[in-house]
């Protein structure tokens, strides 16, 4: 055991000494790249950070995740992910997941999930992790992700922030060829091998990908679904998906109408039975503009486009524990010393 916890730490230390151009794309300098071991033999690559001081304190994790084209070494808001764990003193992991969204390899396939799990694990062997403060948070492609994560390994975490996330691929597939962006389009079918709708085995691999399917998995974990409401329009990805994937984890008396749902895109005006009160102080001046909460799931339409707001995601995900309730009402434990929000492209 002690020769196989060499063999991880090595690359560590090798990359530590050669971490030059890290900070060239906007992360901190204290931020390396790493290399960890995944389930398939390979080695993948990540940006990590663990506070140094007392190893043997348990911090919290942040597992940070890459947008629909980016890799590990994107820093665009995932730098504010780092700046937040260094000024807080949690561990920081962005793993590369098989990158982009374009191959068979990446997009919500066996080997990316098994890929976060081991960078979780991994994790674990670098420093003293609290286990019962382990997070998940993403944008975009990142939001995907995670909604899949909660699914698919809902034993591993205390709390997930997803915004804007796809929730079901083959839709997504039709809303991005009719709005003109087909490089999107092309990117699910270089992943499937065609289009979602070109024989059934495509069909049943775009819905395999896809966090519809997983979602009714999801009930236990603290899930905070978030989308702006101009997304779809001013932006790549319809608010509709989160609406949708809260469909998918809450009991059916809590579900909304797909109706409602289409008509609420549609309009802009928020239904009838969403939670009363939307103060939200940790969201700016992006006000939450509809939200429903069941148990251990929320959905948030706020008023803005496709982006997230940090403040909002990273003091909520501080709230929550493993085990426990989700907590709703989070106090500000911390402001970022960045800018409060940062637009994301899904590239």
């Amino acid at each position: 055991m002690k020769t196989q916890l060499f063999t991880i730490l090595l690359p560590l230390a090798v990359l530590t000494n050669a971490q030059e151009a890290t900070p060239e794309l906007g992360y901190p300098p204290a931020i390396v790249e790493v290399r960890y071991p995944c389930p398939d033999g390979s080695d993948q690559p990540a940006l990590f950070w663990a506070p140094g001081e007392s190893p043997t304190a348990k911090k919290p994790l942040l597992v940070a995740l890459h947008t629909w084209s980016g890799d590990y070494r994107q820093a665009g808001g995932e730098v504010k992910y780092a700046e937040w764990c260094l000024q807080n003193d949690w561990v920081f992991i962005h793993p590369h997941f098989r990158g982009p969204n374009r191959t068979p390899e990446a997009l919500g396939s066996d080997l990316v999930i098994a890929d976060i799990r081991a960078a979780v694990e991994w994790a674990k062997t670098q420093t003293a992790i609290d286990e019962t403060r382990i997070y998940a948070i993403g944008v975009s492609g990142g939001g995907h992700i995670t909604q899949l994560l909660a699914g698919r390994t809902p034993e591993i975490w205390a709390g997930i922030s997803s915004w804007c996330g796809i929730a079901d691929i083959a839709a997504w597939h039709r809303e991005t060829t009719a709005a003109g962006r087909l490089h999107y389009a092309g990117h699910i079918e270089a992943a499937l091998g065609g289009t979602p709708h070109a024989s059934p085995q495509h069909e049943a691999e775009a819905r395999y990908r896809s966090p519809l399917t997983w979602l009714g998995q999801a009930g236990s974990v603290p899930l905070d679904l978030n989308h702006g409401s101009a997304d779809g329009r001013d932006g790549s990805v319809p608010f509709t998906h989160s609406l949708h994937a809260w469909n998918a984890v809450v009991p059916e008396s809590d579900r909304i109408d797909p109706a409602v749902i289409s008509r609420f895109y549609e309009t802009q005006v928020p239904p009838a039975g969403g939670d009363r009160d939307l103060a939200d102080p940790l969201y700016g001046l992006l006000s939450p503009l509809y939200r429903r909460t069941s148990g251990n799931t929320r959905v948030t339409i706020f008023q803005g486009g496709h982006e997230i707001i940090h403040e909002a995601a990273l003091n909520w995900l501080a709230a929550q524990r493993k085990g426990q309730p989700a907590n709703w009402n989070p106090p500000k434990i911390a402001t970022l010393k960045t800018t409060e929000t940062e637009r994301e492209s899904g590239k």
